[in-house]
């Protein structure tokens, strides 16, 4: 069986080329629940992505609410928001601060737009939440946080909405800031948030430095999941996505053209549209790491420098497609 060090940097730079090979281990010893770090792989993707049916129309493929974007960072709010569409939801819609809103017209197509009350620094403010609950109501999924800002009104909204909201979320960016000394409100959710830190933002809802972070990128993340009773993609190089139950998931898609702005904002997106499409918080996350990651590596085959977050944006379609083609001949294989 692959080994941590396998993986795991910097240990992974110096792997090259490996390959599992059975060596007459017991079956019932590879499947013992004792066994809690998993790799990603091609196969189990496939299995647990959503199937279209011929016959859908967009009301069959899910209903995305983002609340994201602020001044200067209107781009991340794009990228989200545009990703949960190319994941395959059918229907997006992006709040966003009302003197904003005219900006993100021109800015995204696909997208519809709600313009939210703004606080007087003209951020989204806490007058948003009604709003904010009744758009929910109508959506399987509320992704929050890509270039949200992080004025005071506006991180207390994130802590109201982590608190009341009935739908799944997906909280990623500025959502998981307003988080920080506030952990103990994501047990309080009433369905299990997916986080997507990266280690910056899990060494300020941690305590801990980022050094100690990357030194100890496993025993982190299946920390932060037990305790705060979510699922936990930390992101990085690989991407970790941990459990409540002390499951950890090594992604093994993605590249270095991926450290680049934006990419994250990819990443909830994506998420957010395979959870509104009716996978499971636990499915969209593995899904979701792994199709983005092998996105990146598409946009990423004429170089990585100078690879853009909207790059992934024109790959997704393709290596969905690739992994859904996959699916359905493994479950036409199983009989």
């Amino acid at each position: 069986m692959p080994k941590p060090g396998l993986l795991l940097y910097p240990g992974a730079a110096c792997a090259g080329k490996w390959t599992v090979a059975d060596i007459g281990l017991p079956a019932a010893l590879l499947e013992t629940p004792a066994l809690k770090l998993a790799v990603l792989t091609q196969r189990d993707i496939s299995r647990r992505l959503p199937e279209r049916r011929p016959d859908a129309y967009k009301g069959d493929c899910g209903r995305v609410w983002a609340v994201a974007g602020s001044t200067g960072l209107t781009g991340a709010a794009a990228l989200c928001t545009t990703a949960a569409l190319r994941s395959g939801a059918g229907l997006v819609t992006l709040g966003i601060a009302a003197s904003l809103n005219s900006i993100m017209e021109v800015k995204v197509t696909e997208v519809m737009t709600r313009p939210l009350p703004e606080s007087a620094d003209g951020a989204i403010g806490l007058a948003a939440w009604g709003i904010i609950e009744h758009e929910a109501a109508a959506s399987q999924v509320l992704a929050v946080g890509p270039g949200l800002g992080r004025q005071a009104e506006t991180l207390a909204l994130v802590r109201e909405i982590v608190e009341k909201s009935q739908v799944p979320l997906v909280l990623d960016a500025d959502a998981l800031y307003a988080l920080q000394d506030h952990t103990g409100l994501l047990g309080k959710a009433k369905h299990m948030p997916v986080l997507t830190p990266h280690a910056g933002e899990m060494a300020r809802l941690t305590g801990l430095t980022v050094a100690d972070i990357n030194e100890n990128r496993l025993d982190v993340a299946k920390m932060a999941a037990n305790e705060w009773q979510s699922i936990v993609v930390l992101k990085g190089a690989p991407t970790l996505i941990a459990l409540p139950g002390g499951e950890i998931f090594v992604n093994t898609t993605g590249n270095a053209g991926m450290a680049t702005a934006g990419s994250g904002d990819v990443l909830t997106g994506v998420i957010a549209g395979l959870l509104a499409q009716g996978l499971s918080g636990c499915d969209a996350a593995l899904c979701g790491v792994y199709l983005q990651g092998l996105a990146g590596d598409l946009a990423a085959a004429n170089g990585m420098a100078g690879l853009l977050a909207g790059d992934l944006l024109k790959t997704l379609p393709a290596v969905l497609a690739q992994l859904q083609t996959a699916g359905a001949t493994c479950r036409k294989s199983d009989g």
